[in-house]
């Protein structure tokens, strides 16, 4: 860490030089392409919960690459946590291969990257409320949801 709290990674010690964004995580999506059901999924994986009363969907867990699932009875499955395309791809291909092997009839269809989210140090303060009013096409700022 650096004395401004900032890693290195973000710092900026030529003030022309262009900071660069850094992956955070990466939101995809795949559709296995047949109705699985989610109780039999809970039951016999051992990093998966669910409790349709709090939500539909089996959350699982798996550490390599470290992300979780949403896997709902549609076949469709929401994953969440990877820093990477390739590592993204390979997580869904894992809990894929999971539910396959619970004795599901899938194929691995319509994978797509929904989302990534990445953090930069532009190194100088930003009016988050000037930047939401001046870019109000393309963007939004809600001071009450997100202060900052």
């Amino acid at each position: 860490m650096a004395n401004n709290g900032l890693p290195e990674s973000n710092k900026v010690s030529d003030p022309s030089e262009r900071p660069t964004p850094i992956l955070q995580n990466i939101v995809s999506t795949v559709n296995l392409d047949c109705t699985v059901d989610l109780k039999a999924i809970a039951l016999h994986v051992r990093n998966a919960e669910y409790n349709p009363r709090r939500f539909g969907a089996v959350i699982m867990r798996i550490k390599e690459p470290k992300t979780t699932a949403l896997i709902f009875s549609s076949g469709k499955i929401v994953c969440t946590g990877t820093k990477t395309q390739q590592h993204s791809q390979l997580a869904a291909q894992k809990y894929a291969k999971i539910v396959q092997k619970l004795g599901f009839d899938i194929m691995f269809k319509d994978f797509k990257i929904q989302n990534m989210v990445a953090s930069c140090n532009v190194t100088v303060p930003l009016s988050l409320v000037r930047l939401g009013n001046s870019h109000y096409k393309f963007s939004t700022y809600e001071p009450s949801y997100f202060q900052g």
